[in-house]
């Protein structure tokens, strides 16, 4: 039996926090997620609201947040180039206000935490694979940074919170995770893609298509989270969760296009400034702290992601 917890999931209507949510209420959870509907939408969440434990609130994590809980999952900020570089100035004080008042609610309802980083605070790195003690190559300068840099900083908030009020603190570095409810525009490579090729219009690769990612479903991401936030206190982290298997860019466009059956063609645009050549994760760490590795193969995993789509396209042309 597991004793039943408040958990608090912000940005919880997003693409993650809403599968982190519905995983939590099956595990006889209650949860209050929290999201200003940026880039999440209700529609994620929407199979949820009917449920005894559920409670939705929107709220921007940039203000205080009153409530009692037992957890908090900090999940809140635009995680794509094209949300992200939308409003900079706002995305760099949703990661730095946004963890200054998570970890100020948690000090005040002694609640456990955890900070959903990224990959993206090792920047273009210069190691391979990217073990969790390396420091990164991050341009503070260029457009990126507003997301890279609100990242790094919300990491150090949390292990002073710990340092200094001895926080229960956890935080993984999340790298590229794919999966249902992916949102359409967020311009990452596997929704592009996806969507691309099931319209009958070109795959868009930029430069050759050799720069590498490694991608993990979403359904394997939301395992590790919870892993990470049930370890013992002195676990607290940063761990990396990711898929450790790299694929170029140009072969996921083709499996995708194969996938998708539409004999879409590829088409080449110019890299985008800082676009890392190669993120791929070192997860020694979690595989001995968790016992936590990806299952889900790529193949299984682009076959459920655009199967969603598929349908969230075609209920878009009938709506219409």
């Amino acid at each position: 039996m597991i004793s039943r917890k408040r958990v608090l999931v912000t940005g919880g209507a997003g693409f993650i926090g809403s599968h982190l949510c519905e995983r939590l209420l099956s595990q006889g959870h209650s949860v209050l997620c929290v999201d200003n509907y940026f880039t999440g939408t209700r529609d994620n969440i929407s199979h949820l609201l009917p449920h005894p434990q559920f409670e939705a609130i929107r709220h921007d994590v940039t203000f205080p947040l009153y409530v009692e809980v037992d957890e908090i999952y900090n999940m809140a900020c635009p995680a794509s180039p094209v949300h992200y570089q939308f409003d900079p100035v706002q995305t760099t004080k949703t990661s730095i206000s946004g963890a200054i008042n998570m970890l100020g609610l948690a000090k005040r309802v002694r609640a456990k935490v955890l900070q959903a980083s990224t990959s993206e605070v090792y920047g273009d790195p210069e190691v391979h694979p990217q073990p969790e003690d390396y420091r990164g190559s991050v341009n503070p300068l260029g457009p990126r940074a507003c997301y890279d840099e609100g990242k790094r900083c919300a990491e150090t908030l949390f292990f002073d919170y710990r340092r200094q009020h001895n926080l229960r603190i956890k935080v993984a570095r999340i790298f590229n995770t794919y999966g249902p409810r992916m949102h359409p525009n967020d311009g990452r490579v596997v929704s592009n893609f996806i969507v691309q090729a099931l319209q009958g219009n070109p795959v868009t690769i930029y430069g050759e298509g050799t720069q590498t990612r490694a991608f993990c479903f979403v359904d394997d991401l939301v395992d590790g989270l919870i892993r990470l936030m049930d370890t013992p206190d002195e676990v607290t982290g940063p761990v990396n969760l990711g898929n450790p298997h790299e694929i170029t860019v140009r072969e996921l466009a083709e499996r995708v296009i194969a996938l998708c059956g539409d004999g879409a063609r590829l088409e080449q645009r110019p890299l985008p400034q800082d676009d890392p050549t190669r993120r791929c994760p070192d997860i020694s760490l979690a595989k001995r702290l968790l016992g936590w590795e990806p299952k889900v193969p790529l193949e299984e995993g682009l076959r459920r992601t655009v199967a969603y789509f598929d349908t969230r396209l075609r209920e878009g042309v009938a709506e219409g």
